[in-house]
């Protein structure tokens, strides 16, 4: 690499990484020309080809440690690999996210010069790729909070309906606030809801959530009644989703949860506990409402648990 390519980067010099440490020898060479392409031909910012520098010099460490010693040699998993061992150590999303731009601009940087006949990061999304997986409920936890509404009083007959359909249908806090009554038939135990977007979709409801549905709409009509939302406020006005809100962190409290237990909470295990039993992919997809299913693989770290169970009950060394 020139001299007038390291003085443009302040003198930083890609061969060392933040603890000093040199880049592995066969990976140098191509960092360098990479990072001498940014400054004369894609005319990358100062603080980039530094940013970009350390966090090729840390990939490249990574690749030797793991026995990757040529561009040829790497796969997407071992992109993938480097990215999750970077969580785990504590680098946030967003810088998480800086190092995967550099590796997705050197390895097509390194397919255009021909020196790897493929690209193993082309079609890596760092949003969604850095996604945090989301906080979910155990089975029991969510028995104990779907026993806390009294279904004796009137608020308690609500309340229960609106906890059952949120885990029963996987449904937004926006979905379920605008549930109408013509959206609910228990005849057939489907809920019309419209999603994001204005799409509509058609979910079913569990049996239990028919019955507190039932219950509660057979107490209704006792209070004030100024809207055709199936949950009212005391006013008789639809709730709000501030409100859904309140209400469930109140019976989360209530069974003595100290997780951070939310509406989305109850969506996420809904997905959740499908997948752990067995659901396929594409049905919880379809009943999310997702319009992309790599929205919905965000779910699938929790059939681990699932292939361990039969691992241990199927192998016969297991």
């Amino acid at each position: 690499m020139n001299r007038t390519a390291r003085e443009t980067r302040s003198g930083t010099d890609v061969e060392r990484d933040s603890a000093g440490n040199g880049a592995p020898s066969v990976f140098r060479g191509y960092i360098d020309r990479f990072l001498e392409r940014g400054v004369f031909e894609l005319g990358l910012a100062e603080a980039s080809l530094e940013a970009y520098g350390a966090d090729l010099t840390r990939y490249a460490a990574f690749l030797e440690a793991t026995g990757c010693r040529e561009p040829a040699g790497v796969t997407r998993d071992h992109v993938l690999a480097h990215l999750i061992a970077l969580r785990k150590e504590g680098l946030s999303a967003r810088s998480a996210a800086r190092h995967l731009s550099a590796i997705r601009r050197f390895h097509a940087f390194l397919r255009d010069e021909g020196l790897a006949a493929h690209d193993p990061a082309e079609g890596l999304d760092a949003p969604r790729l850095m996604r945090a997986l989301p906080d979910v409920l155990g089975e029991a936890e969510m028995e104990r909070i779907l026993a806390q509404a009294d279904p004796a009083t009137r608020l308690g007959a609500r309340d229960g309906a609106i906890l059952e359909l949120f885990y029963s249908c996987g449904l937004r806090i926006s979905e379920l606030a605008g549930l109408r009554g013509r959206d609910c038939s228990l005849e057939e135990g489907l809920a019309r809801v419209r999603g994001k977007g204005g799409k509509t979709r058609v979910v079913p409801m569990g049996r239990r959530a028919m019955a507190r549905l039932e219950a509660w709409l057979a107490v209704r009509g006792a209070g004030v009644v100024r809207s055709d939302a199936v949950f009212l406020s005391s006013r008789g006005g639809p709730l709000s989703r501030v409100r859904l809100w309140q209400i469930v962190k109140h019976y989360a409290r209530k069974a003595g949860l100290s997780k951070n237990v939310k509406p989305h909470t109850f969506r996420h295990t809904f997905a959740t506990h499908l997948l752990d039993h067995g659901a396929d992919l594409r049905a919880v997809q379809e009943l999310l409402g997702h319009a992309d299913i790599s929205t919905t693989q965000v779910y699938t770290h929790v059939s681990t648990d699932r292939l361990q169970r039969t691992h241990r009950k199927c192998h016969p060394r297991a």
